[in-house]
C-alpha cells in the first residue's frame, strides 16, 4: 500500500526566533506581528503559556502578565526561507517532499519503498528526526498511509511514530483533540459547547449544517476528515541550479590564475542559464581552500544578466579587493541564482535621459563586489516611538525611476546622528545662553521647545524633552534633556 508521511516543526517561527536569541530559551518567548505595544502575538512557548500568555493577545496585555517576556518579529522572508531550506534537507531521505501551503513547518513525505533501503520506516523516521535535531529543530515524524491522519496525528504525537495497518491510523486519529487541529477560536468553542471534542465527534456531524454554522474553512476540515476531500500527495521536483566546478591539480595560490580558471567556467554556466529562459541574479563564488576549507562571496549584478562579461567584472573587483588570498584554493565553485528572463521594455520617450539608470546601478554593483552587500543601502520608514526608531537601513538593491508628487518649496532636512553625542553639563535647565559646540561655534541664542517624547514602558521608560536650538553661528542643533539619566545630548542639525 502506498505510505505517506507528515513531518512537523512545531510552531516553526518560534524556533526561527528560538536560534537567533539563544538566551531566550529560559524566558516566555512570543513571535509578534509587529514591534509595538498593540502588535499581536502570533506564536508563543511553554513557559509563555504558564503565565496565561496567548497567541491574539496584545503585546502591551502579555507584558503586563510576565515583564520578562521577550518578543520579535520574525519576517515572512526569513521563514519562506526556512521552509525552502528544510524542503532540501527532506529530499535527501525521499524524493517526494510537499509543502503545505499556509502552515510552515509541516511537510508531507512520499515514504513508499524507504523501508527496504533503510530496514524499517521507524528506522527512516528516527534518520530525518535526528538531522533535523543537528539543524536545531525539533520535530515530530508521523508515518501512516493518509495525509489528513498523519497531520492530524503528528499535531499531538511525539517522537517518531508508525502505523502499520489504516484502521490503527484511523482510531487512532479520531481521538485526537479537536482544539490541536487550528480550529478558529470562535467555531472551536462554539463546538465545545456542544460537547465536540475530539476528531471522531466532529467527523460524526452531518456536513449539511457545518458551513452555515461555522464557515467555510470549517466545512474543509470536517470533508478532510470524513474522507470526502482526499488530497494526492503533490510533492515539489526541484531542477538542480546551474553549477559550474573545477579542481586544481596543485593548489592555486595567485589571483590573476584563478580568475582566469573562472573565466573559463562563466560562459558555458550563462549557456545553461539562458537554455533555461533565465537571466543570472547573482553568483555564489565557492572557494575551497586547502587548510581553511569552504569560503562563499556572493556576487550580485545591477540587474539579472546573461552577460558573462559584466559578471567577470564583478568577481575580478571583489577578489582583488582581497590582494592576496589566505590560503591555497584547491576547487572553485560557481553557483547561479537565476530568475525568469523576460524581454527589456521598449523606451517610452525618444530623447536620451541626462541620467543613465543602468550605468548608476553597475556602479553600485561594482561598490557592492568590492566593498560587499551592506555598503549599499536606503532607509525606510517604520513605526517607532523614538526618531532613531522610526526608519531602519535596508539593502539598496537598484536605483529606480524617481516619482516627484510635484514642485515643493524647499525644506529644511533634519540629519540625525546614529548615536546621539553628549553634551556638556548645564546647571540650568533650559538650553538658552548654553554653548553645547564649544566657543568656536558660540552660545545658543534661540530655543524652540520642548517637544516631549515619553514612553517605552514595555521596555525601558523614556522621557525626551527636544529642543531647536540656534546658535550664534548660525547652526540649527536638535538637541534633548534625556530626564531619566539628567543629561543633554545632541541627536541631529537641521540644515
Amino acid at each position: 500500500m502506498h505510505r505517506m508521511a507528515c513531518v512537523d516543526l512545531p510552531e516553526l517561527p518560534l524556533q526561527l526566533l528560538l536560534k537567533r536569541h539563544a538566551d531566550w530559551r529560559d524566558h516566555p518567548v512570543a513571535v509578534v506581528d509587529s514591534d509595538r505595544p498593540q502588535g499581536s502575538l502570533l506564536w508563543v512557548n511553554e513557559r509563555a503559556r504558564a503565565a496565561r500568555i496567548l497567541p491574539g493577545m496584545r503585546y502591551a496585555a502579555a507584558l503586563s502578565l510576565a515583564g520578562a517576556l521577550r518578543a520579535a518579529v520574525v519576517p515572512q522572508a526569513e521563514i519562506d526561507g526556512a521552509v525552502a531550506a528544510l524542503g532540501r534537507r527532506l529530499y535527501d531521505f525521499t524524493p517526494g517532499v510537499e509543502p503545505a501551503a499556509g502552515e510552515p513547518g509541516v511537510f508531507w513525505l512520499d515514504a513508499s519503498g524507504l523501508e527496504r533501503l533503510h530496514g524499517s520506516l521507524l528506522r527512516w523516521g528516527d534518520l530525518i528526526q535526528a538531522d533535523l535535531r543537528r539543524s536545531g529543530f525539533r520535530s515530530t515524524v508521523v508515518v501512516g498511509f493518509g495525509r489528513f491522519a498523519t497531520y492530524a496525528l503528528a499535531r499531538v504525537k511525539r517522537g517518531v511514530a508508525v502505523f502499520d495497518h489504516p484502521d490503527e491510523e484511523a482510531a487512532a486519529a479520531r481521538r485526537v483533540p479537536l482544539p490541536d487541529l487550528g480550529l478558529a477560536p470562535a467555531a472551536r468553542d462554539a463546538l465545545g459547547r456542544l460537547g465536540i471534542r475530539t476528531l471522531g465527534d466532529f467527523a460524526a456531524l452531518p456536513a449539511e449544517g457545518i458551513e452555515p454554522r461555522f464557515g467555510p474553512e470549517t466545512l474543509r476540515l470536517h470533508r478532510q476528515a470524513t474522507g470526502a476531500l482526499r488530497l494526492p500527495l503533490q510533492p515539489e521536483r526541484p531542477v538542480p541550479p546551474p553549477i559550474r566546478r573545477t579542481a586544481f591539480d596543485h593548489p592555486e595560490t595567485d589571483v590573476a590564475r584563478l580568475l582566469a580558471a573562472i573565466e573559463a567556467l562563466l560562459p558555458p554556466l550563462v549557456a545553461d542559464v539562458a537554455g533555461r529562459v533565465q537571466a543570472v541574479q547573482e553568483i555564489q563564488l565557492g572557494l575551497r581552500f586547502d587548510r581553511l576549507g569552504d569560503h562563499v562571496e556572493t556576487i550580485r549584478p545591477a540587474a539579472p544578466t546573461l552577460e558573462a562579461r559584466q559578471l567577470l567584472e564583478l568577481i575580478r573587483l571583489r577578489l582583488e579587493a582581497v590582494r592576496r588570498l589566505p590560503d591555497a584554493v584547491v576547487e572553485v565553485v560557481l553557483l547561479a541564482g537565476t530568475v525568469p528572463a523576460t524581454r527589456r521594455q521598449a523606451e517610452l520617450f525618444a530623447h536620451e535621459p541626462r541620467r543613465d539608470r543602468d550605468a548608476a546601478n553597475r556602479a553600485l554593483a561594482r561598490i557592492r563586489a568590492e566593498f560587499g552587500d551592506d555598503s549599499v543601502v536606503r532607509a525606510r520608514l517604520r513605526e517607532g516611538h523614538l526618531p532613531e526608531g522610526s526608519f531602519w537601513w535596508d539593502r539598496l538593491g537598484e536605483l529606480v525611476d524617481a516619482r516627484p508628487r510635484g514642485p515643493r518649496s524647499g525644506a529644511l532636512v533634519r540629519r540625525i546622528y546614529d548615536r546621539p553625542l553628549p553634551l556638556p553639563a548645564q546647571e540650568r535647565r533650559e538650553p538658552d545662553g548654553w554653548m553645547p559646540r564649544g566657543l568656536e561655534h558660540g552660545p545658543v541664542v534661540r530655543v524652540a521647545g520642548p517637544y516631549v517624547i515619553a514612553g517605552g514602558w514595555w521596555r525601558r521608560a523614556v522621557h525626551r524633552e527636544y529642543h531647536f536650538a540656534e546658535t550664534q553661528k548660525g547652526e540649527l542643533l536638535w538637541v534633548y534633556y534625556d530626564r531619566p539619566r539628567r543629561s543633554w545630548y545632541l541627536h541631529g542639525r537641521v540644515e
